[in-house]
């Protein structure tokens, strides 16, 4: 049966669980407990898209702050000018090669044959005013001799082989130096090279002079260009040192059997050469 109650009309329905009314009216018949239900999903699921959104934009921020942190923001406007200077030298360093190779039945009379002229080289190179410095030695080898007979090999004997690398800097006594060789009987002349004692000093003249054309570059290109050079982005410079050519003695002149003569030293002159390339930025 009915139940009026607070002008509503209550009615036992299907739509509710037991112990509870269902109500018809103007809404149309429901269930009290169900509407409820409904009204509390509704309000669930409106928060977990909130949520949803919400997580998505702070990944996104936070995203885009590590994408900008540490890094600065790149120029479009960027002009690199190349400059270079030369300047020439004469050598004040001459480096050669001197040694010997002496060969015996044994192993200790190709030594013996070795040290003899490699002691008595050392002590005229001293006598020249040739500091202990200067004198280093640069290899000492023993090798065993073989002759070739029928698709056999026989020893022979041994070959000793010692060459000291010399550093000559007073340049008027390299003619003298290179003269020992034939002195002594040293029969190993590897050569001669030109260089510098302090190469930094010249390649910082070097630079001066690239620094200088740099700097003209910028002036002109300014005016034609009709842009101001703001600030320097980077700097590189690289060197082309000035090659010495070894000039090559003929061992038959220094100890090979040839006739003991001062051979003739030039050392001539060396380039040292640098070039920068310095970027800007422009306005």
């Amino acid at each position: 049966m009915p139940v009026k109650k607070n002008d509503e009309i209550l009615v036992k329905d299907s739509c509710c669980g037991e112990g509870k009314s269902c109500c018809s009216g103007a809404l149309g018949k429901c269930c009290r407990g169900g509407f409820t239900h409904k009204i509390m999903l509704t309000l669930g699921g409106i928060l977990l898209v909130y949520g949803i959104v919400l997580v998505g934009t702070m990944i996104r921020n936070n995203m885009q702050e590590y994408y900008y942190i540490g890094k600065a923001p790149k120029s479009e406007r960027l002009i690199t000018v190349e400059g270079s200077g030369k300047v020439t030298v004469k050598p004040d360093l001459a480096i050669t090669t001197m040694g010997m190779m002496a060969e015996g039945k044994t192993v200790a009379e190709a030594q013996k044959k070795n040290t003899g002229v490699m002691n008595n080289l050392l002590t005229k190179l001293k006598a020249l005013g040739m500091a202990e410095k200067d004198i280093q030695t640069a290899n000492y080898n023993v090798y065993p001799q073989y002759d070739y007979k029928d698709g056999t090999s026989v020893l022979k004997g041994y070959q000793v082989s010692q060459n000291l690398t010399v550093k000559i800097r007073d340049l008027a006594k390299a003619d003298q130096i290179l003269g020992l060789a034939g002195e002594v009987g040293a029969n190993s002349v590897s050569g001669i090279e030109f260089t510098f004692d302090d190469t930094d000093v010249y390649v910082a003249q070097a630079r001066e002079l690239a620094m200088k054309k740099v700097g003209e570059k910028v002036k002109m290109l300014s005016q034609q260009l009709g842009v101001s050079f703001v600030k320097v982005t980077s700097y590189y410079e690289y060197n082309d040192q000035g090659v010495a050519y070894p000039k090559m003695y003929a061992e038959s002149a220094v100890g090979m059997g040839g006739a003991v003569s001062m051979p003739d030293i030039q050392p001539g002159t060396n380039d040292i050469s640098l070039k920068v390339n310095v970027t800007f930025e422009i306005r």
